[in-house]
This record gives C-alpha cells, sequence and structure tokens, in this order.
C-alpha cells in the first residue's frame, strides 16, 4: 500500500481518494495546490492513502459478504498502519478525516466507527448508504444485507446508535457535509444530517448549487472547509 504525504506540521489530514481511487488523485485533482498556504505555513499536514475499492465494495465478482470482509480488512489497515504511522511523523493529536464522493463515505464510516481518533470530518460530495441504488448508482450488495453492512452504512446504524461513551466522542468532534443541490445523493446527505442532529452531535451541511460533483468544485470546498 502507497500513500503521499504533503505538510510538515499542523493538523493531521487524512485523505481517502475517490471511488476506485488511487493515493495521489487528491494531488492530481488539483486539491495540494488549493491548500498550498495552508500547507506552507505548517496548518495541514495530508496523508492521502490509497484504496482498495475495486478488491472491496465495487468488486461485482466476489459475493456481497467477502466485499464487506475486504472493506474491513481496509479499515484494520488505516487503524493499524496509517493512524499509527501519522503519528510517527507529526505529534500534533488533532486528526481530520477527509474524502471527496466515495472517499467522503470512508471517511464519514471510519470516524463514526472510531471516533477516538478523530476530532472533525470533512465529506464533500458523499454517499453513506451503499446498499440502496439512486438514480444510475447501483446499490453495492445486490439485494444482500446483513449486520456487518449495517454497521458500515452510516445513515442506518447512527440513528440506532445509543451508547453514551460513543455518543460523548462523537460530541466532541465536528462534522462537515457538502453536497451539490443536483447531486443524486442530496437526500442521502440531509438524512444524515438529520440524524446526526438528533444525537446532538456538532455538524454543518452545507448545498452548493449545481452538481458540485467534480474537482473544480472540491477545489473551492477544501479552501473554505478544512
Amino acid at each position: 500500500m502507497e500513500l503521499l504525504v504533503f505538510g510538515h506540521a499542523g493538523a493531521r489530514v487524512l485523505v481517502f481518494p475517490t471511488r476506485r481511487g488511487r493515493f495521489f488523485d487528491f494531488e492530481d485533482f488539483g486539491l495540494v495546490n488549493a491548500l498550498t498556504d495552508k500547507l506552507e505555513s505548517g496548518n495541514l499536514q495530508l496523508f492521502c492513502v490509497d484504496s482498495i475499492d475495486a478488491e472491496s465494495l465495487y468488486s461485482k465478482w466476489i459475493p456481497p459478504h467477502e466485499r464487506v470482509h475486504r472493506h474491513l480488512q481496509y479499515e484494520k489497515y488505516i487503524l493499524e498502519e496509517v493512524l499509527p504511522f501519522t503519528r510517527s511523523k507529526n505529534s500534533q493529536p488533532f486528526m481530520i478525516a477527509l474524502g471527496c464522493s466515495f472517499g467522503a463515505y470512508h471517511a464519514m464510516n471510519i470516524a463514526l466507527r472510531h471516533p477516538a481518533w478523530f476530532g472533525k470530518v470533512v465529506a464533500l460530495s458523499g454517499r453513506y448508504d451503499l446498499s440502496s441504488p439512486v438514480e444510475c448508482f447501483r446499490g453495492l450488495f445486490d439485494t444482500y444485507y446483513d449486520e456487518t453492512i449495517y454497521f458500515n452504512t452510516p445513515t442506518h446504524f447512527l440513528p440506532n446508535l445509543h451508547d453514551e461513551g460513543t455518543l460523548a466522542l462523537l460530541r466532541r468532534m465536528h462534522f462537515l457535509i457538502a453536497i451539490g443541490q443536483e447531486d443524486p445523493f442530496l437526500d442521502n446527505n440531509r438524512a444524515l444530517s438529520f440524524s446526526l442532529g438528533e444525537k446532538q452531535i456538532p455538524h454543518d451541511l452545507y448545498v452548493w448549487e449545481g452538481r458540485a460533483h467534480r474537482a473544480e468544485y472540491w477545489q473551492q470546498m477544501v479552501k473554505v472547509y478544512l
């Protein structure tokens, strides 16, 4: 597994790539350049990780339960290898999870499941229910559904989260969600925002004009929200 590090100090930012993306996409999409001032001033340090989406959640050729199992192996890699590595490079305790498109799902899901690691989430143009088809976007588990899928679907497990210890960790964080007015996942983002509000978890939902599921929008968003 490869990753890229940008910046020398500041809040650590775990950056997930877009659907089936690579560790260099954040730079190629112009998003590193959009953050030049914050990187050079030592406000942020980016850790851009690779993905295995093609082997996990987007692998049509293996059974759905194996797709989720492979995804959990990826999550274990992030928790046990990447996050300790970021701490070895930078002692700043504050960690941000960031992602665009499918990367927003990864950022949101891992932070909700493991809030002790994170202080903030920036999720841009995300989808938080992978089980249901929306417009031309298929459900990623066919018609299969089990407990593991439930616990990796933020809009499913969050409304039923009642553990006060976990909620206390989530309530010290800030969740920032941005989506386009014409994006097919707008309703899903609103549902997530509603659940966060019901749980009294600090968050903001920003709806941009048009279909903001493009790099030129994300370049503007990261300047504002990071």
